[in-house]
């Protein structure tokens, strides 16, 4: 698949993701999100991509949904572009949020993915990043959870994240007020992990990415990805203590294991041998589950 509205290329183990619409300031259109989910597949079929990175081209990194469609945008019978297409909908009927898709898709990645906000992230464009494992942001970003002031309602699924990342209170007052705010707050209040000048910004989101592709197993990190969002919602510790047994049992005696201590005895780098298409154990957790 050729695209058009996405950027896409890896080097040295670590994919990059650019939302390349930078005349609407990388605003949301249904063609970006058959590219983001087209791209996600390739990601997670190839072995050589051991981490990725996610960012914007020009000054913004997503200003949300395109608006060029006027008081219809959001009206399903008027407008697909807000939608997963006629072919993609819910037991009902009702046609399926098109960024629910593709945050659902960034949840089941077995890759961990890295946002990088060199700019504006307001609605889609901040709900749609929740699922990522990391997010960094640039002293010039800006956020908004602005559905209120658009007369929706939070999507992408964020009802689910949003709280589990930055807590009830602080979910519900960005997103009842629907303000924008900056890098700052979204620091304060947990929605990003660190704020940089804007030329550091991809250097470190990259140095991250680059120190999990030379030092870890891919088995591993997929695994522990899948264990780690799949537990926000385990009913009990008891549960996640039987899936961290389960793949324990798996791993312990594998080719990684036997590795990954070697290395550390004989105090060299680890070769890890094993790969994510052939070697990921089928007790991982299938998360998200539908």
């Amino acid at each position: 698949m050729s695209y058009t509205e996405i950027e896409y290329g890896v080097q040295d183990g670590i994919a990059t993701i650019t939302l390349n619409r930078p005349e609407r300031m990388n605003a949301y259109t249904f063609t970006m999100r058959a590219e983001m989910l087209d791209v996600l597949d390739r990601i997670d079929a190839d072995d050589d991509v051991r981490a990725v990175v996610v960012t914007g081209a020009g000054r913004a990194f997503c200003a949300g949904a395109d608006l060029g469609g006027g008081g219809g945008t959001f009206d399903k019978e008027r407008s697909h572009d807000m939608f997963a297409g006629d072919d993609d909908v819910l037991e009902d009927g009702t046609p399926r949020d098109g960024g629910g898709t593709v945050a659902l898709r960034i949840a089941r990645c077995l890759k961990p993915v890295i946002g990088a906000f060199n700019g504006a992230a307001v609605g889609v464009g901040v709900t749609v990043t929740l699922p990522m494992d990391v997010r960094l942001a640039s002293e010039k970003a800006r956020f908004g959870f602005v559905f209120a002031r658009r007369g929706i309602v939070t999507e992408a699924a964020s009802s689910w994240f949003l709280p589990r990342l930055v807590g009830i209170a602080q979910a519900m007052e960005w997103a009842a007020t629907g303000r924008v705010f900056d890098a700052q707050e979204a620091l304060r209040g947990g929605l990003v992990s660190r704020v940089y000048a804007p030329g550091e910004l991809l250097p470190a989101a990259y140095a991250l990415a680059r120190e999990i592709a030379d030092n870890t197993s891919a088995v591993s990190v997929a695994a522990i990805r899948r264990l780690m969002w799949s537990g926000l919602s385990a009913p009990s510790p008891w549960d996640a203590h039987v899936a961290d047994s389960r793949l324990m049992a798996a791993l312990g005696g594998a080719a990684d294991a036997n590795e990954g201590v070697t290395s550390f005895l004989e105090k060299r780098p680890a070769e890890f041998t094993m790969k994510v298409s052939r070697d990921l154990p089928p007790d991982v957790p299938d998360w998200p589950l539908r």
